[in-house]
């Protein structure tokens, strides 16, 4: 009987730290059990060393815009405490100081449109007087103040007004605003989704001009929606959309002049067909800068405007023989020369142009991408930049005089460092993260990056996740047998044994430009992913060609044909894993959202031998169906190529289905259309084909809401269990 005790008491001693290991569950996951600590809405002041914080209590509705020190991390005082003002109960949703940083621009009860745009009650707070003004009676997009802080311009209902902050009056600046039709001002549902701005104004640095785009939408197609959460009867909602190949908005350049009250159009010159994705004043006050592109986007001009005049004139033209994509990097010094960025040379880097437009130096070099651009310090000559220059994968701060020499790397960490820098360019707020690193933030000093302080650690968050014991990614290059170096990732179950055989399900996006295989803190799908592993799954990521930070050669390889090259390397991908000791290669599964949902779909088809089942949530099924900015610039138009377009659209390979699919796409989804899915639908049906598929009602491209990624992410794993 001892001897059975003993045994009984060392076999408890052998499992006690399996039984340990704690279990992720969907509902942790998706219930914020861990959720990081962020600094929400963090702006570097511009008149002061300071920087400001959002402090919000969502769920009370409640917050404060707190004020700090760069130097000392210490709060100086709260500039605006939602409970102090009955206009501000439902909290404070965002803000933008006035040019001289004495008056803020407060909404709240923001109501959101598209994915960057929303209406909301506008309020000018005075910080000296402590006191609030409305805006506008109704709700408005877009404030801004002009640049001598007396007025402040917004949209209402697709017009443009001025409002003058001392005599609490408004202008209306244009009159034909009409919903579907003409906007003034805001840029269109594609200009927003494909070239990532909302506010199509822009004010000079003397306050007496507003430059503006106006669209014509008149000939643009409708697209409409039923939502059904609205009553009885559903009701409808109907917007323009330009689909691949369709009519797009007219649209023009103006001119207000603030003190004659004076609109005058400006002739950009003989184009035809074409977009304006950026306005900006330069330093010289009545010269404006506008960049044209035609609609293959493969040749911009950036022209320079003579507000008085209305003369334009092209100082920089660039070419390229696919795309070339738009930043917001154009920054303008003291005499007007300015620096740009190109990836002209194979690898997105930075320019500096004289004002004329001649090039004066390439500031960075070298096989690798400069991937955000923070800032040019006009006392030390210095420009401040993130990169991949130490591996494709992290990201780092760097600094580098304007002359290209000088370069100094200011944070040392393995993973993604991102940086707010103060107005004076001595400190900078880092923001860092990797693959086992919750996000932190840190004070630095930004001449050698040295740490000055801890701000954020997230130190709890890590000691709640010990308790899961969770597996870690394991980075890689993948080596194809056709010869493709690409970058991938792995997570194998905590309790690994090599000499089974594990079911693999990967993950990707592989969208043009675009990066899954990051060393930086994913959160939500992370998670989801250790879940899976700790239930049995090996799960693996591969960035295929076409994707981006490795050079313009390998993500333009796709150009003209999108689902081509991404979809071969990842059946290449799963062909590879499948070889390898520990992989069942008839359990492999693939899975992605959107444009992954795309490939995942071309997978489960193209690679029927390969995959046994595939998830795709709110998919593009036919490129024909996508919009025309974004299709465009990868495929041209289907009229131009429309092989392209149809060899390479899942809709058309539903024949070849063989394992198990799941289909699944927002009703109100207005940048993948339902029609993808229902279509996809109509096709699967019509080549007898078994799938399982799920509606989720008046849910947009993200689908959440509620318990809805709770509900999602249960039928997906639910789904992977049944079929992998």
């Amino acid at each position: 009987m001892k001897y059975i005790k003993r045994l009984l008491f060392l076999f408890i001693l052998a499992v006690m730290p399996v039984a340990a290991q704690q279990k992720i569950t969907l509902e942790q996951i998706w219930g914020g059990a861990f959720r990081p600590e962020v600094m929400d809405d963090l702006q570097a002041m511009k008149k002061s060393n300071h920087y400001t914080v959002l402090n919000a209590d969502w769920s009370a509705g409640t917050a404060t815009l707190d004020l700090y020190d760069f130097a000392t991390l210490n709060k100086i005082s709260t500039l605006v405490d939602s409970k102090s003002f009955r206009e501000l109960e439902n909290g404070i949703d965002s803000y933008t100081f006035s040019p001289d940083e004495k008056k803020i621009l407060l909404a709240t009860n923001s109501i959101q449109i598209f994915r960057h745009s929303f209406i909301a009650d506008f309020y000018i707070y005075d910080i000296a007087a402590k006191s609030l003004t409305k805006l506008a009676d109704g709700k408005v997009q877009e404030p801004t103040f002009s640049a001598d802080n007396s007025k402040v311009a917004y949209s209402f209902q697709n017009n443009l007004y001025v409002f003058d902050v001392a005599s609490k009056n408004a202008v209306q600046i244009t009159k034909d605003g009409i919903r579907n039709s003409i906007i003034n001002g805001i840029t269109d549902w594609v200009y927003e989704e494909e070239f990532a701005f909302v506010r199509a104004y822009d004010w000079n640095n003397t306050g007496d001009k507003i430059a503006f785009i106006r669209f014509d939408e008149t000939e643009v197609p409708e697209f409409s929606m039923d939502l059904y959460n609205t009553g009885l009867y559903p009701s409808q909602y109907v917007f323009k959309y330009p689909k691949a190949g369709e009519k797009n908005a007219l649209v023009s350049l103006h001119i207000y002049d603030v003190k004659t009250g004076t609109t005058k159009q400006i002739n950009l010159g003989n184009y035809n067909d074409f977009y304006i994705p950026r306005i900006k004043w330069t330093n010289e006050a009545q010269t404006l800068s506008v960049q044209v592109i035609n609609r293959h986007q493969n040749d911009l001009d950036l022209i320079f405007v003579d507000a008085d005049s209305g003369a334009a004139k092209v100082v920089l033209n660039e070419k390229d023989k696919a795309y070339i994509d738009i930043t917001d990097n154009l920054t303008f010094l003291k005499d007007n020369s300015f620096i740009w960025t190109s990836e002209k040379d194979g690898y997105n880097h930075i320019y500096l142009y004289a004002k004329t437009g001649k090039l004066i130096n390439q500031v960075t070099k070298g096989p690798w991408e400069m991937t955000a651009y923070y800032g040019f310090d006009e006392k030390t000559g210095n420009i401040f930049y993130q990169s991949t220059e130490v591996s494709s994968i992290n990201r780092d701060v760097y600094r580098i005089s304007l002359s290209g020499k000088n370069k100094v790397r200011l944070t040392p960490n393995a993973g993604t460092n991102n940086a707010t820098f103060s107005p004076n360019f001595e400190y900078f707020i880092n923001s860092y993260s990797s693959s086992v690193n919750p996000p932190s933030y840190s004070l630095h000093s930004a001449k050698d990056g040295k740490q000055i302080k801890s701000i954020v650690n997230n130190d709890a968050l890590k000691e709640r996740l010990a308790a899961f014991d969770l597996p870690v990614k394991e980075f890689m290059v993948l080596n194809t047998e056709k010869g493709q170096q690409l970058n991938a990732w792995m997570i194998k179950p905590k309790d690994f044994n090599p000499n089974k055989k594990y079911p693999v399900f990967m993950y990707q996006y592989s969208g043009p430009g675009s990066q899954q295989v990051n060393n930086d803190w994913n959160g939500y799908d992370d998670y989801w992913f250790m879940m899976l592993a700790q239930q049995g799954y090996i799960v693996a990521c591969v960035d295929g060609r076409g994707t981006g930070f490795k050079g313009a050669e390998f993500k333009k390889v796709t150009y003209k044909e999108l689902g081509k090259y991404e979809v071969e390397d990842q059946i290449d991908a799963a062909r590879t894993i499948g070889k390898y000791s520990y992989v069942d290669p008839s359990r492999i599964g693939i899975f992605g959202w959107s444009y992954g949902g795309f490939m995942s779909s071309n997978c489960i088809l193209k690679g029927n031998d390969v995959f046994k089942m595939a998830i795709a949530v709110a998919p593009v099924t036919n490129w024909r169906f996508y919009d025309s900015v974004y299709t465009e610039r990868y495929m041209q138009t289907p009229q131009e190529n429309a092989s392209g377009y149809d060899d390479n659209s899942p809709i058309n390979h539903v024949s070849k289905l063989k394992g198990s699919y799941l289909l699944i796409h927002g009703s109100a989804d207005d940048n993948v259309h339902l029609q993808n899915t229902m279509l996809m639908v109509e096709a699967l049906v019509q080549a007898n084909k078994q799938f399982d598929w799920a509606i989720y009602p008046d849910k947009n491209h993200g689908i959440y809401g509620g318990k809805t990624r709770l509900q999602l992410y249960t039928k997906m794993t639910n789904f992977i269990k049944e079929k992998l």
